[in-house]
């Protein structure tokens, strides 16, 4: 968080929503998200801004045919990677190549419930 306890920067509120930068920029050229301007003219993000949009039930705003809901079947860790497959609920399996900090952020397990999120050619895994 910023030397402004209530405030986040452009790139800390992209973090913590899970979204790029360059999301977070066009989410706010668009309204979606409120953002201020410091001194210089930087993005800064309140924090409820945050709180807000982490809230929401997140499946509301994303087509249905992106998310998957699922069964870690295994995960292998290689280095800086993890490579995590996930048996979905519908009959499919989703593979994904994540960080390792990732997996071990989500303490991702066979047999642990996850969700693959597929963005364009990327597939990202949220607990």
């Amino acid at each position: 968080m910023s030397s402004q306890q209530q405030h986040l920067t452009a790139s800390e509120a992209a973090r913590a929503l899970g979204i790029s930068l360059d999301t977070l920029r066009r989410w706010d050229r668009t309204g979606r998200i409120r953002t201020e301007r410091d001194k210089a003219n930087r993005r800064l993000v309140p924090a409820a801004e945050v709180s807000r949009l982490k809230g929401r039930a997140g499946a509301e705003e994303l087509s249905a045919r992106n998310r998957f809901r699922g069964v870690v079947r295994a995960v292998e860790v290689d280095g800086f990677l993890a490579r995590v497959e996930l048996d979905a609920t519908v009959p499919s399996r989703v593979v994904a190549i994540i960080t390792r900090e990732a997996a071990e952020e989500l303490d991702l397990r066979p047999g642990r419930e996850a969700v693959a999120i597929v963005k364009s050619t990327s597939v990202m895994v949220e607990r």
